[in-house]
């Protein structure tokens, strides 16, 4: 069964909406986990049934529950919130597949790099005050500008896990 979802504006969300971020660290014997307190986000569906959007996550409100890991997270070696506060994910285009799956394709910006990203959400929940998006996926953070490696300590890839609550714009 396809889910229909209703064209024109909506707008995330956030008190309903978590991104997290987990990674390995202390050579695959640690994972880091943390979250993004501060998430934005607008979209629109076109009458055509695909959508686009923008979701905004503020670098700063990133706690992995240890500050002075969020600390240096913040830093030049990572996030470098002082020169750029905001990550941003651009979907240029979102496609409704085989009933609940969502296909997207945008644009992650971290660091003031930009490179593109494809990925799968699922509708989880869809109801008459607006629709939940539950996606996870991997990033390469050296991609991003982000290689800062103490002793060869993080391997792999960052994992980011994210429940997305819409709700149609008011006008």
């Amino acid at each position: 069964m396809t889910v229909a979802v209703e064209t024109g504006q909506w707008q995330l969300d956030a008190t309903a909406s978590t991104v997290g971020i987990r990674h390995k660290t202390m050579w695959g014997l640690v994972t880091v986990k943390g979250s993004f307190g501060a998430v934005s986000g607008t979209g629109e569906v076109r009458p055509d049934g695909s959508a686009v959007g923008t979701l905004t996550f503020d670098v700063a409100s990133l706690d992995t529950g240890h500050a002075k890991r969020d600390t240096h997270l913040r830093s030049e070696h990572f996030f470098d919130a002082g020169h750029h506060p905001e990550i941003t994910f651009a979907a240029r285009s979102a496609e409704l597949r085989d009933g609940n799956r969502v296909h997207v394709i945008g644009q992650l910006t971290v660091r003031g790099i930009s490179r593109p990203l494809s990925l799968d959400a699922r509708v989880t929940d869809r109801d008459a005050g607006g629709l939940t998006l539950d996606t996870e996926f991997t990033v390469d953070r050296e991609q991003f500008g982000m290689g800062w490696n103490q002793l060869g300590m993080i391997r792999g890839r960052a994992t980011v896990a994210a429940t997305l609550r819409f709700t149609r714009a008011t006008a």
